[in-house]
């Protein structure tokens, strides 16, 4: 199915905001709302979500409630592909860890990608990064900042 470049890069825009508001705020309601109810979201090392429940869940567990997730400030996007003949969405997000207190940047990256299923909704996304890569950056961010939070 063959999409409108306007409704994708609309949608992805605010699929955007919703994150930067998640990331700000630790409300992820907003986030999940971007999902269809039947929607497939796979996290390469928590596993995968079926629906925006689970993935609301998932969210609120991962990045308000558990470490290091609840340390991340940020997830700018450096770069993205939008493929409207079949709806696809790849990207490029950094995860921005908040400041140790020294002022120094610790941050990684992943690629995800987004199928667009209609209506401002997304009906699958998949996380892939490289998990030692984040465990180097947590590792160094904890050193900067004397040891993992209490």
């Amino acid at each position: 199915m063959s999409f409108d470049r306007t409704e994708l890069e609309s949608a992805f825009a605010s699929y955007r905001a919703a994150a930067d508001h998640g990331a700000d705020s630790d409300d992820w309601t907003s986030f999940a709302d971007h999902f269809t109810e039947d929607c497939t979201y796979l996290e390469h090392l928590m596993g995968e979500m079926h629906g925006r429940d689970e993935v609301l869940a998932f969210y609120n567990r991962s990045m308000v409630e558990q470490y290091p997730g609840n340390c991340i400030d940020s997830f700018p996007i450096g770069w993205w592909i939008i493929d409207e003949e079949r709806g696809w969405i790849v990207f490029q997000a950094w995860t921005v860890m908040s400041d140790p207190g020294d002022g120094s940047d610790h941050r990684t990256y992943n690629i995800s990608i987004l199928h667009y299923a209609g209506e401002g909704k997304f009906s699958y996304q998949e996380d892939i990064y490289n998990p030692m890569r984040f465990a180097e950056v947590i590792g160094e961010w904890e050193r900067r900042r004397g040891g993992p939070p209490e």
